[in-house]
């Protein structure tokens, strides 16, 4: 009794019926009848050569004038890797998907896909500035958390230009090994001391120096025993402050600890090692 099998090539269903046999089927013939094997495994429940055939069909057969045909295939067949990759590859070369027959065609017929390619299209874009966005701000908040650190260290130790008011800075003493911003914070240091404007808030440079002071007092544990200036006076101003603001500045406190935090846990062991035996 004979079994038809439309809607594939006879060779196709050859190489199938020998796979249920011996569960073997050459690179060749994945090649050469990999959507046509894709559809006959997902018909008649073959998982293994369904797997092989959509991973096949994914590393070498995929082009970007054929990927809407292989998205509509994979998902009559329910193959959610070939799937997704197909919908990577669109969302990669629109401009180019778009000119193909293939996707005219989805316009024409499947506006459904259509709808959901372009909604996977927006989702990834969204997905890629908020992933942008949450980089930068994580950025900023390890530049204060940094800056911090060698807002201690300068009014604690002291570095090549500036120190704690009791002590002196040492001349010999060499860069430290966040240079860049100790300078850079020296030298606001300096300015904030001298500049007349300061009181009457008319500096730019004094604010940020302001804001620097008021961050470190919402992040310090001890002000009481803290060398950096004006530590104590913003805590006890923050415990009669009736406003909103001291919130604000609790919650961005916080955002500074957990980044630097998160940056420590993200170093190989070795380097948090010598970043724990730095520290002060």
């Amino acid at each position: 009794m004979a079994i038809p099998i439309l809607g594939v090539p006879s060779e196709s269903v050859a190489v199938f019926i020998r796979f249920l046999y011996n569960s073997k089927c050459s690179e060749d013939e994945l090649d050469q009848y990999g959507i046509h094997l894709l559809a006959l495994s997902h018909v008649f429940l073959v998982p293994k050569l369904k797997q092989r055939c959509s991973k096949a069909l994914a590393e070498r057969y995929l082009k970007i004038d054929n990927v809407v045909d292989v998205l509509q295939l994979a998902r009559l067949c329910d193959a959610s890797d070939l799937y997704l990759k197909c919908l990577k590859m669109v969302y990669h070369n629109f401009k180019y998907v778009e000119k193909t027959e293939g996707w005219k065609f989805l316009q024409d017929h499947d506006p459904w896909l259509e709808l959901q390619i372009l909604q996977f299209i927006d989702e990834t874009e969204l997905r890629k500035k908020r992933t942008r966005r949450r980089r930068e701000e994580q950025s900023l908040y390890l530049q204060l958390s940094e800056a911090m650190e060698c807002l201690e260290h300068i009014c604690t130790e002291g570095c090549t230009s500036v120190g704690p008011c009791d002590i002196e800075p040492t001349k010999n003493r060499g860069p430290c090994s966040k240079f860049a911003t100790c300078r850079a914070l020296q030298i606001l240091i300096q300015h904030f001391a001298t500049c007349k404007q300061r009181v009457h808030g008319q500096c730019s440079r004094c604010r940020r120096m302001w804001q620097l002071l008021k961050l470190h007092s919402s992040i310090c544990a001890q002000p009481d025993l803290c060398r950096v200036p004006l530590c104590r006076q913003f805590k006890l101003k923050a415990r009669e402050d009736k406003k909103g603001d001291e919130g604000k500045w609790k919650v961005l406190a916080r955002k500074v600890v957990s980044a630097k935090a998160i940056s420590s846990l993200s170093l190989p062991k070795r380097k948090r090692d010598e970043e724990a035996l730095d520290a002060p």
